[in-house]
């Protein structure tokens, strides 16, 4: 019996009866030989980790505060960690799967855009506007990622379950109590992530912003900090315990009223007091010239398409494919570059370099 086949006989005995097995995978979209050390989940895991150069960007990307210069604020890849931990705390408390919750929590924002929702809301539209039928979203990008795009088109091979849970991930601002008694996810360990999620950049988005000094902990709601606690610890924690206390050993994750309502009571003043304040639209005002002009720019200019793909494409509708892929897998820096190369005079003559 090989190591792998010993996990998945432990994981028999030992998971929930509403856990994912391993060993019952519906396995992936090109067939592969099982490995002889790690499960199926594992493997996921360890691909988007190791081969996932869209999972490394990630650290050169918007959570939600743009080119912050205070070193401490999160960005993509710390989001995506937090969510990964507060993730397998649940699972490992429900004895569900552990490393499918990992694959899934790793991998589902692979497919962001820079500069966070503002710019996946710009990349959207201006992508309509070349192709009226489509349309971008980043939790259906993360799957075009993992399937199309790593690896020079080969993409992750990754599990059907894995790919589920990072499709399924986005609930986008619907309250939490709405999501918990209305959505139906493919496995339980991807509604784990998906409201792992919501904790995760609930708490953070919080704590950044006192860090930051955008918001003073008096203007947090005390009907908030009285259920929550002051702290973000507290806060993580009370979600959390809450959520494992009114799930354990259910085929479906609950909590209690008083915290879910103190949970959309705190995403209610972030929508105000952050996501949607004056301060923050400044910058997505800016950042929707980037995304424009860059993607006109590579629509237009078949010298600049060319740093995506040579020869040009004329198909309108196959080049802005390309261009929207090229422009989402972009770091902030990199876009940031880009726009002042193509945009921005650099000063002629220049006496930096030596006359030819």
């Amino acid at each position: 019996m090989t190591i792998r086949e010993q996990i998945e006989e432990r994981e028999h005995a030992y998971l929930s009866p509403f856990a994912t097995l391993s060993a019952e995978s519906a396995g992936r979209l090109r067939p592969e030989p099982p490995c002889p050390v790690r499960t199926i989940f594992q493997r996921d895991r360890d691909r988007i980790i190791h081969l996932c150069r869209a999972f490394r960007r990630l650290a050169q990307k918007t959570q939600v505060f743009i080119s912050p210069r205070e070193d401490h604020l999160r960005t993509r890849l710390s989001h995506t960690l937090e969510v990964s931990q507060i993730a397998r705390t649940i699972a490992k408390a429900l004895r569900l799967n552990e490393e499918l919750v990992e694959a899934i929590a790793l991998a589902h924002d692979v497919g962001h855009t820079p500069f966070g929702h503002a710019g996946e809301d710009s990349l959207d539209e201006v992508y309509r506007s070349y192709d009226a039928a489509a349309h971008f979203a980043h939790h259906e990008h993360s799957l075009r990622v993992v399937d199309v795009l790593e690896r020079q088109g080969q993409g992750l091979n990754l599990s059907h379950e894995t790919r589920d849970g990072i499709v399924s991930h986005s609930k986008s601002m619907n309250d939490l109590q709405t999501d918990l008694r209305t959505a139906r996810l493919p496995t339980l360990e991807a509604m784990v992530v998906r409201v792992a999620d919501r904790i995760a950049y609930l708490n953070h988005d919080l704590d950044d912003c006192l860090r930051a000094g955008f918001l003073s902990p008096e203007q947090v709601p005390r009907d908030i900090v009285e259920v929550l606690g002051e702290r973000h610890s507290q806060r993580v924690g009370a979600m959390v315990c809450d959520l494992i206390g009114h799930s354990l050993d259910r085929p479906q994750l609950s909590m209690s009223d008083e915290i879910v309502q103190a949970t959309d009571t705190l995403k209610n003043f972030l929508v105000e007091h952050l996501y949607q304040s004056p301060r923050i639209r400044q910058e997505t005002d800016k950042v929707d010239g980037i995304i424009r002009g860059l993607f006109d720019l590579y629509m237009k200019d078949d010298q600049a398409f060319s740093e995506i793909a040579s020869p040009p494409v004329p198909d309108t509708r196959e080049r802005a494919r390309l261009v929207c892929d090229y422009i989402a897998g972009m770091t902030d820096r990199f876009a940031r570059t880009q726009y002042l190369r193509y945009f921005l005079p650099t000063g002629f003559p220049s006496f930096e370099q030596p006359h030819q």
